[in-house]
């Protein structure tokens, strides 16, 4: 029983047992086509050396056969495009990594062969300092380098905060999924994939109704790290799924980056130690990281940029001390508080407030709570 055309073979071998993504690949680089893999299976072992008799076997599978007929009704029925790894469109930075997927599947408007793409990730307990600096970052690479592609994981912490800034200044960003199209993990994280659908997508390697096991978060990861040119860690623990992605940055030869934080802080520490053993370049700012990548800037971009890094040299005496207060209180501090401790007018605090966080250097929390925005 053979395969009725190319991507019906394709996907066979993406679900055939043994065949993993390395030996996939060799398979149809060897025969010329995954449709002459199954046509010519009996004597794979002559023409590519190391295939076994067990190989053979396991490719007269009608399973395979029979679940990559559902998956092509699938994708046609929902519209979800898919990418084989000899198409043009398939992202040419993932083709150069060995253990690039013979196929995966996307949906949305997102140019996996963009200019300019990067990867952000950090810890899923992201702390406001990092969600600080993923928004500034974002921000700030928004005008220096405009339509850069911000890929991610799409999970809690860091992950999300990338697309969600990436979302705000209208940035395309994709997000890599452990999982098939048919669902969103973690379900709450719908409403920004929907957006991404229009400014960006969803990537995954994994067929449709492939639940998001825990290996298959590793596997994901090597495609966040392959699709891009450079990986930014924002934040990370000791061990995490961030720390392997740079990895596997590392390891297909691709640029890694880190944001440095305090010794004490246990969300820092991986970036710290990335840092240290020469894992990850250290960068403190959106233009510290296109520097490293050496991408052209404008020189009046960059200097609307810097301006906006030293917001507080055009603070008045009164908004200094105000500042000063709201560091004092990390976790953020009540508007009455403030206004005791700062002995200024509710109105006239308030208005102040809102020049603090125009100028980047506040943020309001839930409850009339502020806290400052560290960069």
């Amino acid at each position: 029983m053979n395969p009725s055309d190319e991507l019906h073979a394709l996907l066979a071998l993406t679900c055939t047992p043994h065949v993993g993504v390395i030996l996939g690949r060799r398979l149809v680089e060897g025969m010329g086509t995954a449709k002459a893999v199954y046509e010519n299976r009996t004597e794979l072992s002559e023409r590519i050396p190391g295939v076994r008799s067990s190989l053979i076997s396991a490719l007269d599978y009608p399973a395979a056969l029979k679940r990559a007929e559902e998956e092509i009704r699938y994708i046609e029925k929902n519209h979800i495009r898919c990418l084989t790894i000899n198409d043009k469109e398939y992202p040419s930075r993932l083709r150069e990594c060995e253990d690039a997927p013979l196929v995966i599947y996307t949906y949305g408007n997102a140019d996996l062969n963009s200019k300019h793409i990067v990867s952000i990730v950090g810890t899923r307990r992201a702390t406001n300092y990092g969600r600080d600096i993923c928004d500034a970052f974002v921000s700030d690479l928004t005008k220096l380098c405009p339509n850069t592609l911000v890929v991610s994981g799409l999970a809690y912490g860091i992950d999300v905060a990338a697309h969600r800034a990436a979302l705000a200044n209208n940035l395309p960003t994709i997000g890599v999924l452990a999982h098939g199209l048919d669902r969103i993990y973690p379900s709450t994280h719908r409403s920004v994939a929907s957006e991404m659908i229009h400014q960006g997508g969803l990537v995954t390697e994994f067929m449709s109704f492939t639940t998001p096991e825990r290996q298959n978060f590793v596997k994901r990861n090597r495609i966040i790290a392959g699709l891009a040119d450079a990986t930014v860690v924002v934040e990370s623990a000791q061990k995490g799924g961030s720390l392997i992605t740079a990895d596997f940055a590392l390891n297909y030869g691709r640029e890694c980056f880190a944001f440095p934080g305090r010794i004490s802080d246990e969300n820092s520490r991986g970036c710290n130690a990335l840092i240290q053993n020469n894992g990850a370049a250290l960068i403190c700012s959106a233009e510290d990281f296109l520097k490293g990548m050496n991408w052209e800037t404008s020189a009046s971009d960059t200097a609307g940029v810097q301006k906006q890094l030293f917001p507080e040299m055009d603070l008045s005496s009164e908004e200094t001390m105000v500042m000063e207060i709201i560091r004092k209180n990390e976790d953020g501090i009540h508007i009455d508080s403030l206004m005791l401790q700062a002995d200024i007018p509710i109105n006239r605090l308030r208005s102040m407030l809102f020049n603090l966080e125009m100028k980047g250097l506040v943020r309001p929390l839930p409850g009339a709570c502020y806290r400052a925005v560290t960069l």
